[in-house]
Formats: structure tokens, C-alpha cells, sequence
């Protein structure tokens, strides 16, 4: 899911750099969403993980 938000996002610098506003910032905000989306799933499996690790050493 990173790499889909780096490529948007460097869709996005090309494409403000070439003049397309419109496509440069729907490129811009596909890629913020992709980033937080894999930063919430991050830390979701981050929480499963350490307290499943609790879990087994118990």
C-alpha cells in the first residue's frame, strides 16, 4: 500500500510540475489517503501483535 502512495504521489510532483492541477491534486489526495490507511493498518496489527506476544509468553 506504500508503494501505490509514493507512485501517486510522485503522479502527483510530475504532473503539478507539467501544469495539470486537476489530475496533480487528485493524484495528491489518493496518495494521503493510501498513506494513512496503511499507517492505521500498521498500527492495528502493531496492537494485535504485541498483545497476542503477551498472550504466549503468559
Amino acid at each position: 500500500m506504500i508503494k501505490w502512495a509514493i507512485i501517486f504521489a510522485i503522479i502527483a510532483v510530475v504532473a503539478s510540475i507539467l501544469g495539470f492541477g486537476g489530475i496533480a491534486g487528485t493524484a495528491a489526495g489518493i496518495a494521503k489517503f493510501l498513506a494513512i490507511a496503511a499507517l492505521v493498518i500498521f498500527l492495528i496489527f502493531l496492537v494485535l501483535g504485541v498483545v497476542a506476544g503477551k498472550k504466549i509468553v503468559k
